[in-house]
């Protein structure tokens, strides 16, 4: 216990530690000494622009990235213009802002991603200062010009430039500056000599801390927290005044002692507590200044840049690697000397229990008394989660173990989930992986955030045992990892395709949510498609597969693919890229050779292409189509010349095809047509119609002798024509007609029709008429028709017809038709005997 608080060193109600995070592996023969240094939060990575140690012509700036403990992961000359400003984005892509104002983005290895410019005011002014920042709309960057004007970018993903208002009496970059975000909107704090500025968008307005020592003649220095909720400034009498980011409220002012501006200063505080803390370092010093009068210093042996985190301050020198941060109330509790705490209790019970001590039971005796036991169990399981080194965390976890033992309604959970994120927290803390989070961080970060982290660094076997470990859904987990990996496996231009298509169709197998068309587009944009074809056989959705295929002009196998998918919107897709793409002649030969993908083209243009359809059909010589093609659009035509051209067509068609019955159909369809055509002189419209509806034409308009000879001409059937001519004077009320066509010859169609025409017409004294010429067959329906129970009575009692008695006598009704009924049913027995 003495040794773990052997480096706490006390402020106001709190205390304070720093711990070694890692020895760095880097060797940098002067330290960060003239070095511009950029190290991400979040235990992220570390960038150096370190200028030549003899300058000359022909020396370049070395820009290197290394890890937090040190080891490198990229290092390259630097070619690109004087630089102002390194920073890290929240997807750990390193941000380099040069003095014309263009911001050059590289990924974690050093690869030229893109850039931007920060507009063409900044070209010509260049930049003084700038900074890095991120809100809740992303990366951020901020930049002061040599015409002290500030421009902002407050997403650099989605780029949208705003230039400050001016700020009075500014003349060169202010003494010190910060970028706040506050109510969803970024702001800029300035200080000009002892007068504050706050810029936003339309308007620049004084502000006054409130409580600033009056000694103050300028503010030098100023820091904004993590959450951007607190303001620290940092005055030329050594006066640092702590309070609110809005201005409003004063948390503290500390005298330092001094007066010489420091070269950084930075928040550290932890998220819930109480005690506002700032580090303010100076070439050899670093101090911690607190609500107190007291503060807290160090000596620095070498030069170093403290980094802001969350819940400290991380400490990166030319040897080492530090975390300074507040002691957590639980640690406090427990590791505090003479900590009567319930968790210091328990911790000791345990070392007892382990030395076979009685004294254990006593410590457990006076625990339980109090009835604290609970918190006791919960105390140490926190405490662990704050601890780094590996063994304290276990002593604490096993005095938890100890103490839960002794409850019986102790949940597990917060046991199970405190050992299972220590157990990720060791793994990535590892001097080889370099991403020393706190647990605290851990949290705030989400698993998630962290996978993606190991991926983008492509520790990918470590990404996957975490994933696995915490038993992440594959899709969220395993899955995405393989993923990434094949993505950067396809860009290693030393491995043959074979090779690569074989490694990565192994490593992947049947993985569930990976997509291979991602992985082979990746692999087309690298410029392999050899590479990407191989990996889209793997890809089991023909969806995914075809539209990569038609970007890599593999428009062949894409519309194989399409077919083979049977999805016929898939095709159609395709071959509508086929016919933007080929000239007309390419197009059709390529669909001959694809008959499923031709018989698809065809139905479309049957609905929307019908010259391209006609094409189709010539090219393949197919006669058959194309006559009927020409029959089709005959039926289109208004004009009779041009109709009967059409037809001729599809004659010679017809005939060509050997198709002597629908050659000679269509040479009847020109004849009626000549035929209407002549008629058509009279004034009759007829054209068009067919050859039923020409005669039912003539004939309702008492065209008879036309109706005669269309029907000899066009021997039409008796049975056709004496039907039609029946409905059309029926139609007309032309009895007197009718019943001279009735004697004109004996009809084909018999004398039933009349019947039935004549009482459609509700005309039953015309329909007698005809009744006694019924065959004797239809006397039933006959009689039946015209409402005759008597007459459908008499001729089926003489058929002796059982089922035409039954079909009177269903029509007979009992009250008013009894003697009739009675008659009929016993037609019915006699007929029945026989």
């Amino acid at each position: 216990m003495a040794f773990i608080t052997a480096n706490w060193n006390p402020l106001g109600e709190a205390f304070y530690r720093k711990i070694e995070l890692y020895e760095m592996g880097w060797s940098l023969r002067d330290g960060l000494k003239e070095c511009l240094v950029a190290a991400a939060p979040y235990g992220g990575p570390i960038a150096l622009l370190r200028q030549p140690q003899r300058p000359s012509s022909s020396a370049r700036p070395q820009l290197e990235i290394y890890s937090s403990s040190g080891a490198n992961m990229a290092s390259f000359p630097w070619k690109s213009g004087p630089v102002r400003q390194l920073g890290w984005t929240v997807c750990d892509d390193l941000l380099c802002i040069q003095e014309d104002g263009t911001v050059l983005i590289y990924d974690l290895f050093g690869a030229f991603k893109r850039h931007f410019s920060m507009g063409n005011e900044v070209v010509q002014n260049q930049v003084l200062e700038a900074k890095v920042f991120h809100s809740p709309y992303g990366t951020g960057v901020a930049i002061v010009t040599g015409a002290s004007r500030f421009t902002l970018a407050t997403n650099i993903d989605d780029l949208k430039l705003r230039r400050l208002p001016e700020v009075p009496g500014l003349q060169g970059a202010p003494s010190c500056w910060a970028v706040l975000t506050q109510d969803r909107q970024t702001k800029v704090l300035l200080a000009n000599g002892a007068d504050l500025y706050i810029l936003d968008n339309t308007s620049c307005t004084p502000v006054t801390p409130p409580g600033l020592s009056p000694q103050a003649c300028s503010i030098v220095n100023m820091a904004v927290s993590f959450s951007y909720k607190y303001l620290a400034l940092f005055t030329d009498s050594g006066h640092l005044w702590m309070g609110s980011a809005n201005l409003k409220d004063k948390l503290s002012e500390v005298d330092t002692k001094v007066r010489t501006p420091p070269k950084q200063m930075v928040w550290c505080r932890r998220p819930k507590s109480q005690q506002p803390s700032v580090v303010i370092m100076w070439d050899r010093l670093l101090l911690v200044a607190g609500e107190c009068t007291d503060t807290i210093q160090y000596t620095l042996d070498e030069e170093s840049v403290c980094v802001a985190e969350l819940d400290g301050v991380r400490i990166v020198g030319g040897s080492r690697h530090e975390l300074l941060q507040e002691v957590p109330s639980a640690c406090q509790d427990i590791f505090k000397i003479a900590s009567m705490a319930p968790g210091a209790l328990l911790l000791e019970a345990h070392k007892e229990y382990e030395k076979s001590s009685q004294k254990a039971d006593e410590y457990l005796r006076e625990i339980k008394e109090q009835s604290v036991l609970g918190e006791a169990v919960r105390q140490c399981v926190e405490a662990a989660g704050y601890e780094h080194e590996p063994e304290t965390q276990k002593t604490l976890l096993r005095a938890a173990s100890f103490g839960k033992c002794f409850l019986s309604n102790y949940p597990p959970e917060p046991f199970v989930s405190m050992c299972r994120d220590l157990k990720v927290l060791n793994s990535v803390r590892e001097y080889t992986v370099g991403i020393p989070l706190t647990h605290t961080q851990y949290k705030q970060m989400t698993v998630q955030v962290l996978i993606d982290r190991l991926v983008y660094r492509k520790l990918y076997p470590l990404a996957i045992e975490i994933c696995r470990y915490l038993k992440t859904p594959e899709y969220q987990g395993v899955s995405r990892v393989l993923k990434h990996w094949a993505c950067c496996k396809v860009q290693q231009k030393e491995e043959p395709d074979e090779s690569i298509a074989h490694a990565v169709s192994v490593k992947l197998g049947e993985a569930a949510g990976i997509s291979y068309s991602e992985i082979a587009a990746r692999a087309y944009e690298c410029g392999r498609t050899e590479l990407a074809i191989k990996l889209l056989e793997f890809e089991p959705r023909s969806g995914e597969q075809v539209p990569l295929l038609l970007k890599m002009k593999r428009s062949q196998l894409a519309l194989s693919k399409a077919i083979e998918s049977g999805d016929t919107d898939l095709v159609y897709t395709v071959v509508t890229y086929l016919k933007n793409e080929m000239n007309r002649g390419d197009f059709f030969m390529t669909l001959r050779n694809q008959p499923v993908a031709l018989s698809l083209y065809r139905q479309f243009c049957k609905h929307q292409e019908q010259d391209t359809l006609k094409d189709l059909f010539n090219q393949d010589d197919d006669h058959q189509e194309l006559g009927n093609f020409y029959v089709k659009a005959s039926y289109k035509e208004k004009k009779l010349e041009a109709r009967l051209s059409l037809l001729q067509s599809a004659v010679d068609e017809y005939n060509k095809a050997k198709n002597e019955f629908a050659a000679k159909a269509t040479e009847e369809e020109m004849k009626l047509l000549r035929f209407q055509r002549r008629l058509d002189e009279k004034g009759e419209a007829l054209l068009g119609l067919s050859l039923q509806e020409t005669l039912h034409a003539l004939l309702t308009s008492n065209f008879h002798k036309q109706a005669e000879q269309l029907y000899r001409d066009f021997r039409v059937p008796d049975k056709r024509y004496w039907w039609l001519k029946l409905t059309a004077l029926a139609e007309k009320d032309d009895w007197e007609e009718m019943e001279k066509f009735a004697k004109s010859k004996k009809s084909p169609i018999g004398y039933l029709p009349f019947v039935e025409v004549c009482v459609k017409q509700h005309n039953k004294y015309e329909a007698k008429k005809y009744v006694s010429k019924v065959t004797p067959e239809q006397k039933v329906k006959a009689h039946l028709a015209i409402g005759d129970l008597e007459g459908a009575a008499e001729a089926a009692i003489e058929r002796r017809s059982e089922g035409e008695i039954s079909t009177v006598l269903s029509r007979c009704s009992p009250t008013t038709d009894r003697a009739l009924l009675e008659r009929l049913n016993r037609a019915r027995s006699t007929a029945a005997k026989k």
